[in-house]
């Protein structure tokens, strides 16, 4: 059993529900992953929730497996948050010094962070995050850490994430039910630009967008300061729907279609060393047949299908339609001429097929797909876009010091399993109690 300091975060999404467990490596400190699980998503649509019961059963399901495998109790995490409720806005804040040396403090600067924090919002929405931007210490511009430096007056200019208070306080009580103290909230676009961009990046201007299932997450960066966060209602759900209607097939066979599509596997043909244009062309011929029953997808009166004219007749339609949304948007903001790095794509819909070469040609930007950064005990599977949300988790809990003494499991994992393996889902809410009793005190 570990006894290592830990940290554990939840990406609770419209898809799936990722659980991480984390410590550091005593011997290289750095970050390694201890414990992992991502189950099916249930209760949830467009980032909100919309059963209680289901997100509930979900949780548990994802928070038990990670705990087996960290083989600790979690009693406290970071959750992340999305959709269309997320707004921002950026906010200034002016102190005096307060040591009669002049010095500035890390209290100074506390201060001048929760200036900036009161700022005029509606009474339905709350402050997720107040992220600074730079410092201005008397007349001197561009300052990024202030402490120890002199001066009589101390500005701020932060970032401000809000969210709607009722989704909040649901993902809240969610969690809690389950015995799970919530550290604090994580804008999901912003867990994903911490796992993906690069500093010089930032420092040069980037967007940060996120394809998830039903909608799109979106920071952008300026001069390496977090400029800008919003949320868009398209996501990569809506490529499979596309392709359901325009193939005729169920919505289980275009996800899987997708995914095949967007595989190394049904690349192009390439030219071979001396081969004419007539050989390639015949070899890319046969290659842009796709028989769905080779694929495993069994589809009724649908056999036979050509890959150009999904991609280029559906799927890049609708890609392009995301991008022309994303850049409206960021036109509309003054940002689109402030961000020379382009576009970092992470969220599970990253690795779409056509997805950098459309998004380059309708932003004229630079883009590319956004890996999230090595971390030890994770396998190739997690170092994916699809993860990038749930590993920024990680980074954003241990930049806030998050990290604490973990709870021994008892050692009665196998009895748990059968007894969390009984079907109470017929005595309602009170069974429903018995697996948070049983949960609190044999994990």
């Amino acid at each position: 059993m570990s006894k290592k300091p830990i940290v554990a975060v939840i990406d609770l999404g419209t898809d799936k529900c990722v659980t991480l467990v984390a410590t550091v490596n005593e011997e290289t400190h750095k970050l390694q992953i201890i414990g992992f699980s991502a189950v099916k998503s249930r209760g949830i649509k467009k980032s909100a929730i919309i059963n209680l019961e289901e997100v509930s059963a979900t949780l548990t399901e994802s928070l038990d497996a990670a705990e087996r495998m960290a083989s600790v109790q979690i009693t406290e995490a970071f959750v992340s948050v999305s959709g269309l409720h997320i707004r921002s806005q950026n906010s200034k804040g002016v102190v005096a010094v307060s040591s009669p040396t002049g010095e500035i403090t890390r209290e100074d600067v506390d201060k001048v962070i929760e200036a900036a924090r009161a700022v005029t919002l509606p009474n339905d929405r709350q402050i997720i995050h107040v992220v600074p931007r730079d410092f201005k210490v008397d007349s001197q511009l561009g300052i990024k850490d202030p402490v120890g430096m002199t001066g009589i007056r101390l500005e701020s200019e932060a970032h401000i994430i809000s969210g709607l208070t009722t989704s909040l306080k649901n993902t809240h009580k969610a969690v809690n039910d389950l015995g799970i103290e919530l550290k604090g909230f994580v804008f999901s676009g912003l867990a994903s630009a911490m796992a993906v961009a690069t500093e010089t990046e930032k420092e040069l201007g980037v967007a940060v967008v996120d394809i998830g299932s039903d909608c799109s997450t979106i920071c952008v960066y300026v001069e390496g300061c977090l400029e800008y966060s919003t949320s868009i209602p398209v996501g990569a759900k809506h490529i499979t729907k596309d392709m359901a209607v325009g193939c005729s097939i169920s919505l289980e066979s275009a996800e899987k279609l997708k995914l095949k599509l967007s595989s190394k596997d049904f690349e192009l043909p390439q030219p071979k060393p001396g081969e004419s244009k007539e050989d390639l062309n015949r070899r890319r011929k046969v290659a842009d047949k796709i028989d769905l029953e080779k694929l495993g997808i069994e589809e009724e009166g649908t056999k036979e299908l050509a890959r150009s004219k999904i991609i280029e007749g559906i799927m890049i339609p609708r890609i392009k339609e995301i991008f022309t949304l994303i850049g409206t948007d960021l036109e509309k903001n003054n940002l689109l001429n402030l961000i020379p790095a382009g576009v970092v794509i992470a969220g599970g819909g990253a690795e779409t097929v056509a997805m950098v070469e459309t998004a380059k040609r309708t932003l004229n930007l630079p883009a590319r797909v956004g890996k999230p950064r090595e971390v030890e005990g994770v396998t190739s599977d997690l170092v994916r876009p699809a993860f990038a949300t749930s590993l920024g988790l990680v980074e954003y809990a241990m930049a806030q010091g998050a990290i604490s003494e973990p709870k021994k499991s008892m050692d009665f994992g196998s009895v748990f399993k059968g007894l969390s393996s009984i079907n109470l889902s017929g005595m309602g809410s009170f069974g429903e109690k018995i697996k948070k009793i049983l949960k609190s005190i044999i994990p």
